[in-house]
């Protein structure tokens, strides 16, 4: 087995955790509907535009709050917006432990707005070899293309690269390309198979 150059990550749910349940009440309480219902409204609220680039901060602001009736200035939705992430401290310091022993690319499906938030929060991501975010590269997961650009980043062949997300449909998207695609699950976990790996 080819040994492996680079490790591919997943943002949410492996890096962050991300509670959309718990997005959708605070929502709700703004706007004063259960969250059931702003669920159910977002779902054309253009999620994709938004992790595509195609909606910037201002659009995904006045998307959401057009969808929910909100009148809400920035200052106050973007924090609203991110409320719900909190940081997966356990898998940190293994990721950590790989820098500078494989390249370390993210590839996250994300909106502008997110990324804001999350960059200065998670300074390990200052030591990744490049951030490939669905925002800013135009392309989604499980798109070819961005794992594609992934691969280019970090200059290595698809054998070469592991995949780890928490999405099943995002792991055999990898898989099918060539790459070694792991399902994420816990930071436990996530250490056995970069074992595994020889990691």
């Amino acid at each position: 087995m080819a040994e492996v150059k680079a490790v591919l990550l997943d943002l949410g749910n492996v890096l962050v955790f991300h509670d959309n349940a718990l997005l959708f009440a605070r929502l709700g309480a703004c706007a004063r509907m259960s969250a059931p219902e702003v669920a159910q409204r977002l779902m054309g609220a253009g999620w994709t535009e938004a992790n595509r680039g195609t909606l910037d901060a201002e659009g995904i602001r006045k998307s959401v709050c057009g969808a929910l009736g909100l009148t809400l200035p920035m200052a106050e939705f973007a924090p609203l917006w991110s409320s719900h992430f909190t940081t997966h401290e356990a898998v940190l310091p293994r990721v950590e432990s790989l820098i500078g022993r494989v390249k370390l690319v993210l590839v996250s499906n994300t909106n502008a707005l997110h990324a804001a938030y999350l960059r200065p929060r998670l300074p390990l991501l200052q030591r990744f070899d490049a951030l490939v975010m669905s925002c800013e590269v135009g392309f989604v997961k499980p798109e070819p293309d961005i794992y594609r650009i992934a691969l280019e980043r970090a200059g290595v062949e698809p054998h070469e690269a592991a995949f780890f997300d928490d999405l099943p449909e995002f792991v055999e998207a990898a898989d099918a390309l060539g790459l070694r695609g792991q399902l994420f699950t816990t930071a436990a976990a996530f250490d056995a198979q970069l074992t595994r790996l020889g990691l």
